[in-house]
């Protein structure tokens, strides 16, 4: 029985420890609150690549007239209305400042990140001359394009050149029908009006008062052209010519045989086509024979400095004119006008609406080609160019390159006004002369009338 119990007490003792030893019941773990789930952040906006800057351009510009030679004085129109039309589509003055003159001899403009480098060659009216600076030009300086110049002849070459070399030629003041005639490429454009424009202008306002005619012209290509141009266009309008076109060599001093032909000739008006000083000559022969007193001149009027040695003797004639500052009305001629005025002292003259004008088409392709100045780029941008100057509206005839533009009819008042106030207006023209390429370009006319105004 003692045995039992101790047995039973040692029993009872190892069930305590074994409870002591064991381990205490876990809680459960708490669960933690969720947290708020965010919305997620927006992507950042990818950020835009920078733009790169446009690469700077040079542009290489040749400009060829005569400055020095028997005809400076249309060159100097040229000149001082290049650079001036250069600052007007540029926004600023170029390089050398307000006053360019021929000593000068370049002059840089920029548009937009791009560099206008323009050279100015003389070339005194020597067609050798024009010929060694358009390859000094091309050659050694690099040029992407050439303007000029004032003789037709001379500008002749340049065409071949430019032609040659792949380079665009802008013409200005030339007028000769050839350069965008016979002589056509595809390089050569002009802001110069042909003779043949000079003939319509004049033709709409000459049948309307008289009806028989007479001419005379010099007796080589461009007199021959010009005598076809009148004969066409004032036939048209009703005119009559009494006699054949009288022609006389472009040297001659005594013109009283011709103007005794145009006397007698029966003519109420009498045309002239001349380049040269000969028409000095010419007119005071026509003084001396009677021809003033007995037949209308029909000219179209000259320059302010030679018009009182030319048309003297005919104040009060009503004529036709390229252009003459005071004729249009816009704001880019009355700029014109002031700037000429406060910078070189004198008023806007014959040509210098040309040479604004092939400024203002050179700036407005290399705008168009965003400074690509390659003969391709610039070609495609001059065809069928229209752009605003001072004789209003100009329009480059993708056909032939013609440059279609406004001219004038006027009355001359005097010759002696200190501000060369010299015309009443009468009325604009717009003429649109014939495509006059060669046989073998004659697709190039598509519906424009070719040969002559009526086509036939």
């Amino acid at each position: 029985m003692k045995t039992f119990r101790i047995i039973l007490v040692g029993l009872l003792t190892f069930a305590f420890l074994l409870s002591a030893c064991s381990p205490a019941p876990t809680e459960e773990p708490a669960m933690p609150e969720p947290e708020p789930t965010k919305e997620p952040e927006p992507e950042p906006e990818p950020t835009a690549e920078p733009e790169e800057p446009a690469e700077p351009c040079v542009v290489k510009v040749g400009l060829i007239t005569d400055g020095t030679g028997a005809l400076a004085i249309y060159g100097a129109h040229i000149i001082r209305s290049f650079m001036l039309g250069m600052e007007y589509a540029t926004g600023a003055a170029g390089s050398v400042g307000d006053v360019f003159t021929i000593e000068d001899a370049e002059n840089t403009f920029m548009l937009d990140n791009c560099e206008i480098i323009v050279y100015l060659g003389d070339d005194q009216t020597n067609p050798e001359l024009t010929t060694s600076i358009a390859r000094e030009f091309i050659d050694v300086n690099g040029v992407d394009v050439l303007v000029g110049t004032v003789s037709s002849g001379n500008t002749a070459s340049l065409q071949e050149i430019a032609a040659e070399n792949k380079i665009p030629l802008i013409v200005a003041p030339a007028a000769a029908n050839d350069i965008t005639g016979v002589n056509f490429n595809e390089y050569t454009f002009r802001t110069s009006r042909n003779n043949y424009q000079d003939a319509i202008n004049l033709c709409e306002y000459l049948p309307t008062v008289y009806t028989d005619f007479v001419q005379i012209a010099p007796d080589y290509s461009f007199g021959y052209r010009g005598a076809t141009a009148f004969r066409d266009a004032c036939t048209l309008n009703g005119g009559n010519f009494v006699v054949d076109d009288i022609f006389a060599p472009l040297d001659t001093t005594d013109f009283t045989p011709y103007m005794e032909q145009v006397l007698d000739s029966g003519a109420e008006s009498w045309i002239v086509t001349w380049a040269g000083g000969g028409f000095i000559a010419m007119m005071q022969a026509a003084v001396d024979v009677g021809v003033t007193e007995e037949l209308a001149l029909g000219a179209s009027f000259v320059d302010n400095v030679a018009l009182p040695a030319f048309f003297s003797n005919a104040i009060g004639s009503t004529s036709g004119i390229l252009y003459h500052y005071s004729a249009p009305d816009n704001e880019i001629n009355d700029w014109l006008i002031a700037e000429d005025q406060a910078r070189y002292s004198v008023y806007p003259d014959l040509f210098d609406a040309d040479g604004f004008n092939a400024a203002l088409m050179l700036v407005e392709g290399l705008k168009a080609t965003e400074g690509d100045a390659s003969a391709d780029a610039l070609i495609a941008a001059f065809e069928g160019m229209e752009f605003e100057g001072p004789k209003g509206t100009i329009y480059i005839r993708p056909e032939d390159h013609v440059a279609i533009q406004d001219m004038y009819i006027v009355t001359l008042l005097n010759v002696d006004d200190p501000d060369a106030k010299f015309f009443e207006y009468v009325k604009t023209t717009r003429p649109e002369p014939p495509c006059l390429l060669p046989e073998n370009l004659k697709d190039r006319c598509g519906n424009l009338p070719y040969g002559s105004l009526s086509g036939e």
